[in-house]
């Protein structure tokens, strides 16, 4: 808000300059500035920062407009430069490996291990599993970010933490926006929005399409989504806020390929003329489903420093997944959180509290059937499940001096996970039947050091926990039996690091360098085409630097900033007219470095291998131009600096790579904003992931999934 006043104080100027000047020369121009209207159910952008600055660990927030400069149709594209955060589509599309500190890191689809939510509200199913195109990143205002047990003031108990994607309401959202991109592979999108506030109530609506033809053979997507929201102030302490959601998603599956045709031919599909079911193309491969979400979130202002809000929701989801059987789901979740929070002095001291409850359930109906080239033959399993979790948290952050905080916190969750065989002559002694609890008690305790206005050191100890999904008891016809039955993951995390910004503001920095001891790692492996098996690893060390620098190189190279002046005595009032300030032009070096050091601890089968599915070391660079009338442009870099293993015995790896990129355009406020985006350049053939597996088996060596090629995209938004 501070850093666009001048463009307020020159509209307040030229609204007045038409106005007659007032007789009496000592009466210097009135400037009004209304303020924007808050919400109790939305905080602002500056309110989560200030709120995420309160937590002595990996925090971040990521405002929409940073990634909508470029591209912006997959989790990647918004997630991309948030410190901490691993993500890469398997062919492009949104299904993704998504993983912060070694979160889920087998996993190339419906992710695990970290808690998505949507406003507050989860968006994982119930057994934890979630789906990367519940979000759209052109229907966010700002993401926030929590890694590892920062979660903790969500109820998140896993290892990685949660993400929190915020949407636009009528208070922040333009009254219309339509924004088109065209670009390779036939990539269309699309999106139509509207916003407002009328009186006690505001709203914010959006619908969007995206389709492509994919990089390679059979890898077709098309996704329509819609997003709406609507507010409503029953008075100044009470608000209440509806959510609607829905998304219809279709997306081919390509398959892996060898290393070989990685390197010669990466468009095409997995094929295999032999066995036909075991053929992407022959037996339609690919993964739909329908999903609708509604949502309320309701917030009372108790009074100045606290606050209490009950968040629920229910979601209704479809799936048809021809894989090597066609899987038919049919899922109902819902759930609830009940939160206080309260910023009230504690001994004259500032002091931030959060007491919270989070229940949520959910009912699956599996059916699994032959697929016969593509059609549904004889059913071999009809299951259902049911899964609930218990999530009970608490977290206060004290300040003992001005200047420092101590952290405690702790969670207590509950879990159940059961699934009844109704398939079958022997449904009442058939080993898919599964009925399991868990208990997990989580607790953290840090301190927050603030070593000015701009920068902080912080450190913590926590524990997390994390029951298995029926992703990993794989329940319909092949489930876990009651000899290879799970447990849940748990680890201690330690963590230390800094964030800030320097005086002039030119250079801002986020590092934090976390170890964390694992025991019972759940480790799924592909075991064969469409086919994956958990089981509980043995214990598992993680540890990483997570490290993010913006720096302003140069300033002022073709426009000069222009500091703000005001008349400073009646005297001068006439001769001296107040003058608004101006940035100026600027050179920024962005970057985004990950070191994923993950291995086993003296493994029975392993020893002390480097654990597969995601490279050591990457980077994320972009040298960008900006000037202050909104044009920008500049190179990008993606760098994996190593090969990588992709089996957990190290025999098999992944090659490094590095895209170089660029991107140029005019982004405004209001009007007409475009862009061009180019992606690499050079037409590198790399896998931007692959499968993961115990050992690597040179009979089925199809374990790579290729990044896009050369690619360039185009896009123009326009909003008012």
């Amino acid at each position: 808000m501070k850093k666009h006043f001048w463009l307020l104080a020159f509209a307040g100027t030229f609204l007045h300059a038409e106005t007659p000047a007032p007789a009496d020369a000592t009466t210097l121009p009135t400037i009004t500035v209304t303020a924007e209207a808050a919400s109790l159910t939305a905080p602002s952008q500056e309110q989560a920062r200030q709120e995420l600055r309160q937590i002595p660990g990996g925090t971040s927030v990521t405002d929409s407009e940073s990634y909508k400069t470029g591209r912006a149709v997959t989790l990647k594209d918004a997630l991309d430069f948030t410190p901490g955060v691993y993500t890469q589509p398997r062919f492009g599309g949104e299904e993704a490996r998504i993983s912060i500190r070694g979160s889920g890191i087998q996993r190339t689809f419906h992710g695990r291990g970290l808690k998505l939510m949507q406003d507050g509200v989860p968006l994982n199913l119930a057994d934890g599993g979630f789906d990367m195109q519940a979000v759209d990143p052109l229907a966010v205002d700002y993401i926030e970010t929590y890694r590892g047990a920062n979660a903790l003031r969500y109820g998140a108990t896993t290892l990685g933490g949660a993400i929190n994607f915020m949407s636009p309401t009528g208070y922040t959202a333009p009254s219309f926006q339509a924004r088109a991109e065209y670009g390779s592979f036939n990539t269309l999108r699309g999106q139509l929005s509207t916003a407002g506030v009328q009186g006690a109530m505001d709203y914010y609506m959006t619908a969007l399409h995206s389709s492509t033809d994919g990089f390679r053979d059979h890898s077709t997507q098309s996704n329509q989504r819609f997003f709406g929201n609507i507010g409503y102030k029953l008075s100044e302490d009470v608000e209440t806020r509806f959510y609607l959601s829905y998304a219809h998603t279709d997306s081919e599956l390509p398959g892996n390929l060898t290393k070989e045709q990685l390197r010669s031919n990466p468009q095409v599909a997995q094929r295999n003329p032999f066995f036909r079911i075991f053929d992407y193309v022959d037996s339609n491969w690919h993964r739909d489903f329908d999903l609708f979400r509604i949502a309320n979130k309701t917030t009372w202002k108790l009074d100045a420093d606290s606050q209490f809000s009950v968040s629920s929701y229910y979601a209704h989801k479809e799936l048809d997944h021809p894989i090597l059987f066609v899987i038919d789901q049919v899922s109902d979740d819902f759930g609830f959180d009940f939160n206080y929070h309260s910023n009230a002095l504690v001994a004259e001291r500032k002091n931030d509290f959060t007491l919270g409850f989070t229940p949520t359930f959910g009912y699956v109906h599996d059916q699994r059937f032959n697929n016969v080239l593509g059609s549904r033959g004889a059913k071999f399993a009809d299951d259902e499940t049911f899964s609930a979790n218990l999530d009970l948290y608490v977290e206060d952050v004290h300040y003992v001096t001005d200047n420092l905080a101590f952290v405690a916190g702790t969670s207590v969750s509950y879990a159940v996970r059961n699934n009844k065989d109704k398939f079958g002559p022997s449904i009442a002694t058939s080993p898919n039947n599964v009925d399991q609890d868990f208990w997990g008690f989580s607790p953290k305790l840090g301190f927050l050091y603030d070593l000015n206005e701009r920068s902080q050191l912080f450190f913590n100890a926590s524990r997390s926990f994390e029951p298995p999904s029926f992703g990993e008891l794989d329940v319909g016809g092949l489930a876990n039996t009651d000899v290879t039955r799970l447990d849940a993951q748990t680890a201690t995390t330690v963590e230390a690091g800094t964030r800030g910004s320097s005086a002039n503001g030119r250079v801002k920095w986020d590092l934090a360098y976390y170890f964390a001891w694992l025991d019972d790692e759940l480790l799924q492996y592909s075991t064969g085409p469409g086919l994956t098996q958990t089981i509980n690893g043995g214990r598992t060390l993680h540890q990483g630097v997570e490290f993010a620098l913006d720096v302003t190189l140069v300033e002022g190279l073709f426009a000069k900033s222009i500091a703000a002046t005001a008349p400073v005595s009646a005297k001068s009032a006439k001769s001296v007219q107040p003058v608004a300030a101006q940035e100026g032009d600027r050179l920024v070096f962005k970057q985004n470095y990950l070191w994923n050091h993950f291995r086993f601890d003296n493994d029975t089968q392993f020893g002390d291998n480097q654990m597969p599915g995601i490279p050591e070391h990457y980077y994320r660079a972009e040298l960008l131009y900006e000037h202050p009338c909104g044009f920008y442009a500049g190179p990008n870099l993606e760098w994996v600096f190593n090969s990588y293993p992709i089996d957990s015995a190290n025999t098999a790896t992944a090659d490094s790579y590095a895209l170089l990129g660029f991107k140029v355009g005019w982004r405004s406020k209001k009007g007409l904003s475009v862009y061009v985006e180019a992606r690499n350049l050079t037409d590198e053939h790399y896998a931007a992931t692959t499968d993961v597996m115990s050992r690597f088996n040179p009979f089925n060596p199809a374990a790579y999934l290729p990044g896009d090629g050369r690619s360039v995209f185009f896009g123009m938004e326009y909003k008012f």
